[in-house]
C-alpha cells in the first residue's frame, strides 16, 4: 500500500478528498496524478468501499498498468476485485448482454444468432475478402502505393473515426474529397474508398459481425439508451484515466456517467494527446472538467529534474508555446553525438548505455527510442547493447506479426510441418528458420552461411512433399561444416516435425500403437491439430529447451505469444462466421492455411500488452518514441537517435484516410494544403518533445547522424529547434560572442 509519508502534500489532499463528489485532476505528466488517483483507489477499498463499485477506465490497457499493479497487492482488503477496462470493453460487454435487444434497431440479420467480435486483424481479414476482388478485377486503388495491410488497415481507420467521432460512415468520402489538394484525377480514389467501407459494413451487419467501428457505433446508438440503467448503477467509484488520449465517444460516455455516479476521479494531461491519429480530442476530454464539482492543478514534476524542466521550458519557448521561466541549467540537461553514419550512433548509444550502468544506473531508467524503429534498427540496437552484456527489451505495437523474426520462423517451420497445405517454404526461408531455432551460445552458434548450406543441402526441392533430410544422411564434409552440436539440435527439430506430419496426416490409421519417445510426440500431436496449438507445442517443446536458438529469450518468447494468441483467435472468429452461415465446421487445416497467408500478407497485429505487464526492470527499453509516451513510465536517460531525421514531426503516409479532417476540429470546405502541413508538424514535434521530457529524470542524449538509416541526409524540425537552442545558449547575457568552447557546441556545422 501506498504510505502517507511517499505523497506529496497535494496527493495526499487529493487521495484524501471525500467519497464522494467529482474531481477533475490536470496538470503535465509526471506530477504525480496518477499516484493520488492509485492512492485514492486503495483508500476507497480499505474504508470499506466494495471492490466491485469501483471502476477504472483508461484509453488502452497500458495506460492502466500502475492501477493494476495496485490490485495485485496481497494486503488489500478481501472480497471482491475492481475492474479495470476500456470504453471499448465495456461497449463490448453491454452489446453481448443486451444483443437480443440492440441487433433489431441497429440492422443486424439475426438477433437470434450471437455476435462475433472481431479484432483489428481478422478485421483485416474480412476487408480482404470484400475489396481483394475489387482490387484485382476493377482497379480499384490503382492510383495509391501501399502494402496490402496498410490499404486494409486505412479503410479500417475510417470506420474507426466516423465511429468514435460521431459520424455516419457513408459521410467519410464527403468529408475528404473537399480537403484534397493533390491532382483532382486521384479524387476517385475516395470513391472506392467509400465503396470499401460500404460493403464492409453491410458484409458485418449480414454475418453478425462486429469490429471495432461498428461496436462502437451500435453501442452509442442502440445500447446505451437500453443498458444505461443497468451500466451505470454497477459502478459508483470512476477513475478516468488519460482522457485526454480518449476519443468524443467515450467522452460522450464519462459525461453520462459523471452525472449518475456516486464519486470520480478524472485525471487529464495537459500538453498530450499522442492518439489524434486514432480519433483522442483532447478538446472533447477538457470538455470534462465542466461536470465536476472541483479542480485540482498539479504542475510541480515529481520527475524531471529542474536542469530537465529548464531544458523543456527553453524548447517550449524556442517552438512558440509559452512556457514559464524554470532555475536550471537547460545545458547540463542533454548532450549530443555528432557522427558521420548512423551505425557510429548505434554504437555511440550502446556505449553510452554500457557505461551508465557501469557507473551505477539501473538499466531499467534507460530507454533508446527514435521516431520510427525499423527491424534493422531494432536488431542492430539490441545486438550491439548485447555484446557490451546489456539486457535489452523491445516493443513495437504497430509492427505486423510478419516482421517478427521469430514469428517468420515458426510460420517456415508450420509450412514444412503441414504438406497438406501444399504452402511449401522456400530454402531460404528455412535457412532463417534454422537459424533462428537452433543458434545458443558460443558452441551451438549457427550462422547465415552454414544455416544456407543446412537448409539447402537437407532440403531437396524435387521431394514432393518436401521432407528434411537426418543429419546423418548428408555428406560428412557438410556434417563437419555444420558441427554435429548443430547436427543433434537439427535431428531434434526434425524428428518433431517428422511426427506431427504423421500424427496429422492420417492420426487414426496407426493398426499398431508406437512405442516410446515417438508415440508420446505423435499422441500429442493429434490432441492439438490446431494451428495456435502447433505453435505454442512448437516453442515449449523444442525452440525454448536450453541449447536451442529461443532459449531465455524473452522477446521471442513475447512475439510467439502473440502469435498463439492471434491464431488463436483467428480461428474462433473463422468458426464462428462457419456457424452462422450454416456451413459444415471448418477444417483446421483450411483455417491454418487461411491465417497463414494472412499473416505473410501484412496485416497490422493487434496490441499485445503482455510485454509490459511482464516485469523487466533491469532490461535497457528500445522502441518507437510514441511507445514509450503510452506506456507513461519515467525514465532517467533517455537516448533519442535519428534526431535530425523528419521522422520527429511528420504524418505516416495515409493516402485514403486523414486525422485530422475526419476529426471534430476540422472545418467542413476547408482545404489540407502545405500551410496546414507546416503547423500540424510544429504542434506535433512540440507535444512529443514535451511528452519526452515530462518522462526524463536526468538527461536527454541526442544521436545526429550526417547520414540517415536510409542512406539520405535529412535536416529536420528536431535538429532546426536544438540548433536555436544552442545559439541561445551560446549567447551571452552582456551580448558578447562567448567562448570558443561555447561555440563549438553548435550543431549546424554539420
Amino acid at each position: 500500500m501506498i504510505k502517507p509519508e511517499q505523497l506529496t502534500p497535494l496527493q495526499s489532499q487529493a487521495a484524501s478528498l471525500p467519497a464522494t463528489g467529482r474531481f477533475f485532476l490536470e496538470g503535465p505528466a509526471g506530477t504525480g496524478k496518477t499516484t493520488a488517483a492509485v492512492a485514492r483507489l486503495l483508500r476507497l477499498l480499505n474504508e470499506g468501499a466494495p471492490a466491485d463499485s469501483i471502476l477504472i477506465i483508461a484509453p488502452q490497457p497500458t495506460l492502466a498498468l500502475p492501477y493494476i499493479e495496485a490490485l495485485r497487492r496481497a494486503d488489500l482488503p478481501p472480497g471482491g476485485q475492481a475492474r479495470v477496462t476500456t470504453v471499448s470493453g465495456i461497449a463490448r460487454e453491454m452489446t453481448a448482454l443486451f444483443w437480443g435487444q440492440i441487433a433489431p434497431s441497429a440492422g443486424f440479420t439475426s438477433a437470434a444468432a450471437p455476435p462475433t467480435f472481431l479484432s483489428l486483424e481478422t478485421a483485416q481479414y474480412v476487408m480482404a475478402q470484400i475489396i481483394d476482388p475489387l482490387v484485382k478485377d476493377q482497379g480499384y486503388f490503382e492510383t495509391v502505393t501501399l502494402p496490402r495491410g496498410r490499404l486494409y488497415s486505412q479503410l479500417i481507420d475510417n470506420l474507426n473515426k466516423a465511429a468514435v467521432v460521431g459520424f455516419p460512415h457513408t459521410e467519410v468520402a464527403e468529408r475528404l474529397k473537399p480537403a484534397w489538394a493533390g491532382d483532382p484525377a486521384s479524387l476517385r480514389m475516395y470513391d472506392e474508398v467509400q465503396e470499401a467501407i460500404n460493403r464492409f459494413r453491410a458484409y458485418c451487419l449480414d454475418h453478425n459481425l462486429l469490429d471495432f467501428s461498428l461496436l462502437i457505433e451500435t453501442f452509442m446508438r442502440h445500447g446505451l439508451p437500453v443498458c444505461s440503467e443497468t451500466l451505470f448503477r454497477r459502478a459508483s467509484h470512476l477513475i478516468l484515466e488519460n482522457v485526454e488520449e480518449d476519443t468524443p465517444a467515450a467522452h460522450q460516455v464519462f459525461r453520462s456517467w459523471l452525472a449518475r455516479c456516486e464519486s470520480a476521479f478524472v485525471l487529464f494531461d495537459s500538453d498530450a494527446g499522442y492518439r489524434r491519429f486514432l480519433g483522442a480530442d483532447e478538446d472533447s476530454a477538457s470538455d470534462l472538467r465542466a461536470f465536476c464539482d472541483r479542480t485540482l492543478d498539479f504542475s510541480d514534476s515529481l520527475v524531471a529534474s529542474p536542469d530537465v524542466q529548464a531544458l523543456t521550458a527553453e524548447l517550449a519557448h524556442i517552438m512558440g508555446q509559452y512556457a514559464e521561466h524554470v532555475q536550471g541549467d537547460p545545458a547540463a540537461a542533454f548532450d549530443y553525438n555528432l557522427a558521420r553514419f548512423a551505425p557510429e550512433s548505434l554504437d555511440w548509444a550502446a556505449d553510452g548505455a554500457a557505461e551508465l550502468i557501469r557507473q551505477g544506473a539501473p538499466p531499467g531508467e534507460i530507454v533508446i527510442v527514435a521516431p520510427f524503429m525499423s527491424d534493422a534498427l531494432r536488431f542492430s540496437l539490441i545486438e550491439r547493447l548485447r555484446e557490451r552484456g546489456v539486457a535489452a527489451r523491445s516493443h513495437r505495437p504497430s509492427r505486423a506479426l510478419r516482421d517478427e523474426p521469430v514469428v517468420r520462423a515458426l510460420l517456415a517451420l508450420a509450412r514444412l510441418a503441414n504438406p497438406a497445405w501444399g504452402l511449401f517454404p522456400d530454402a531460404r526461408d528455412l535457412a532463417y528458420a534454422l537459424m533462428a531455432s537452433l543458434s545458443a551460445g558460443e558452441t551451438g552458434a549457427l550462422d547465415l552461411a552454414r544455416a544456407h548450406l543446412l537448409a539447402f543441402t537437407a532440403y531437396p526441392k524435387s521431394d514432393h512433399p518436401a521432407r528434411l533430410a537426418p543429419f546423418e544422411s548428408l555428406p560428412p564434409e557438410i556434417q563437419e561444416r555444420i558441427t554435429y552440436t548443430v547436427g543433434e539440435k537439427y535431428d531434434r527439430l526434425r524428428e518433431w516435425l517428422e511426427a506431427h506430419i504423421r500424427a496429422t496426416a492420417a492420426p487414426s490409421t496407426e493398426s499398431k500403437p508406437r512405442r516410446g519417445r515417438r508415440r508420446t510426440l505423435e499422441a500429442a500431436a493429434r490432441l492439438d491439430p490446431a494451428l495456435d496449438h502447433f505453435f505454442s507445442r512448437l516453442f515449449g517443446e523444442v525452440l525454448s529447451a536450453r541449447g536451442f536458438g529461443l532459449h531465455k529469450d524473452l522477446i521471442a518468447a513475447d512475439a510467439v505469444a502473440a502469435l498463439v494468441e492471434s491464431a488463436r483467435g483467428f480461428r474462433a472468429t473463422l468458426e464462428r462466421i462457419a456457424a452462422f452461415d450454416g456451413a459444415a465446421a471448418m477444417d483446421d487445416s483450411v483455417i491454418s492455411r487461411e491465417y497463414v497467408r494472412m499473416v505473410e500478407a501484412g496485416v497490422i497485429a493487434n496490441q499485445y500488452i503482455g510485454a509490459w505487464q511482464r516485469p523487466d526492470a533491469d532490461a535497457v527499453l528500445v522502441a518507437p518514441a510514441y511507445t514509450f509516451l503510452m506506456n507513461n513510465r519515467p525514465a532517467a536517460h533517455q537516448f533519442w537517435l535519428d534526431a535530425g531525421g523528419r521522422g520527429w514531426s511528420e504524418r505516416i503516409y495515409q493516402p485514403l484516410t486523414h486525422p485530422v479532417v475526419l476529426s471534430r476540429s476540422w472545418a467542413a470546405g476547408d482545404v489540407w494544403d502545405g500551410d496546414s502541413e507546416d503547423a500540424y508538424r510544429r504542434e506535433t514535434l512540440f507535444r512529443l518533445v514535451v511528452g519526452l521530457l515530462r518522462r526524463c529524470r536526468t538527461a536527454v542524449h541526442l544521436g545526429i547522424a550526417e547520414l540517415s538509416e536510409t542512406g539520405g541526409m535529412d535536416q529536420g524540425l528536431l535538429l532546426e529547434v536544438f540548433n536555436r537552442l544552442l545559439r541561445r545558449l551560446n549567447e551571452p547575457a552582456d551580448g558578447t560572442t562567448g567562448s570558443s568552447a561555447q561555440r563549438e557546441g553548435r550543431v549546424d556545422d554539420l
